[in-house]
């Protein structure tokens, strides 16, 4: 761990100087309380740097918590291992891209039955929150079990000991992307009617005990929900075409839900502080979680060391080194396929930007990452969805 000043510690060992800038600027936030936390993670975002636990007293950046809110990973467990499955792993990717809709602006056609009762739970909520969300898109109830794109993803995996993990990553979609691109907006208006000068406007902020706050915290959760319920769904539709692939019942040996980009209320060195963690988990000791790679490298299941300093966070990926653009300028179609060899995936030069070059080396994460969390599981895939 680096302290950089006393308002950022860094964890991230590789770190390029505007991203460490960005995190300067942050940290310089005169609400943020003791400090800004970077994760090994750490890369350029909006307003505040990807891969980092921003706390703050009376106050919240809605940039800093993201346009994907709640955002994260779901895994689960199977009993099979790899010997058990089926040589040909086409069928199994082919069934789960038709099952599920991918790519951004794609959604179901019809409410299907898994899906009633979490959208029935997600219309309670919003009502005690008192808002609607058919006010922010119509057809919400049509994105609860839609993947997106970019970074989001469905793999089947392997454990160390050939046990078959299937592991998905995704958020609130496009009601979460508005509910959380209307409060930003908030946030500058309430920025300019006061007068308030920011080092960015995308660091603007609401105070605690605004309308304008309590109205965020309130579609915020509920987000929030969404995106968890969102990531369940999924993954009961990845089993049940899993388990037609294998000709047999799935058994749940585990299954962990975990958010990356969120903001809950907590207690860290004597106060209590408004936590956002914007691509980060929550790690407090014993807590398990989920640390991706990239498409066609290692992911992991690990457990919170509980590291105080970090206010008990860990990373939540990789991390980006070259951004979308740049990637798709440095790498060829020849170069992902080499990358994937081994993985059945829609090859496809849409993924390119999601090369595992263009990202940090995630064994370099996680050896970063050795004070934060503890490894109980490294996976590699052997199927991988994504939409383009």
């Amino acid at each position: 761990m680096e302290t950089i000043n006393s308002r950022l510690k860094n964890w991230a060992s590789i770190l390029d100087e505007k991203t460490r800038e960005q995190a300067i600027t942050a940290s310089r936030m005169p609400f943020i309380f003791p400090h800004l936390a970077l994760m090994p993670d750490a890369h350029l975002g909006k307003g505040a740097t990807v891969g980092s636990v921003i706390p703050t007293l009376g106050a919240i950046i809605p940039a800093a918590v993201g346009v994907d809110i709640g955002c994260g990973m779901i895994a689960v467990k199977t009993q099979y291992t790899s010997r058990q499955l089926p040589k040909n792993r086409k069928p199994l990717r082919e069934d789960i891209e038709r099952a599920i809709p991918l790519s951004a602006g794609k959604y179901n056609r019809k409410v299907v039955a898994t899906a009633a009762p979490r959208i029935a739970e997600l219309v309670k909520t919003a009502r005690k929150a008192g808002f609607d969300p058919a006010d922010y898109a119509g057809n919400w109830e049509l994105q609860l079990g839609s993947l997106g794109s970019g970074n989001h993803f469905i793999e089947v995996t392997l454990d160390e000991d050939e046990n078959v993990w299937l592991f998905l990553h995704s958020g609130s979609r496009g009601v979460g992307n508005r509910i959380a691109t209307k409060h930003i907006k908030v946030a500058q208006q309430v920025a300019k009617k006061y007068w308030i000068e920011l080092p960015d406007p995308d660091l603007a902020y609401l105070v605690e005990g605004t309308e304008e706050f309590d109205a965020y915290i309130r579609e915020l959760r509920w987000a929030q929900q969404f995106a968890l319920l969102n990531r369940e769904e999924m993954m009961d539709r990845v089993i049940r075409q899993f388990s037609e692939w294998v000709g047999g019942e799935v058994r749940e040996l585990e299954r962990i839900n975990c958010h990356h980009n969120f903001t809950e209320k907590e207690a860290h060195f004597g106060k209590s502080v408004w936590i956002s963690r914007k691509g980060a988990i929550r790690a407090r000791e014993g807590d398990p979680g989920l640390i991706p790679g990239s498409m066609g490298t290692a992911s992991y299941v690990v457990v919170g060391k509980g590291n105080a300093v970090a206010m008990d966070s860990s990373p939540h990926g990789a991390g980006r080194e070259y951004s979308r653009s740049a990637a798709r300028k440095t790498f060829s179609v020849e170069q992902l396929r080499e990358a994937m060899k081994g993985i059945e995936y829609r090859d496809s030069e849409a993924f390119i930007d999601e090369i595992p070059g263009a990202y940090k080396p995630i064994d370099q994460v996680m050896e970063d990452a050795s004070e934060l969390v503890a490894v109980r599981h490294k996976l590699r895939q052997i199927i991988n969805v994504k939409g383009d």
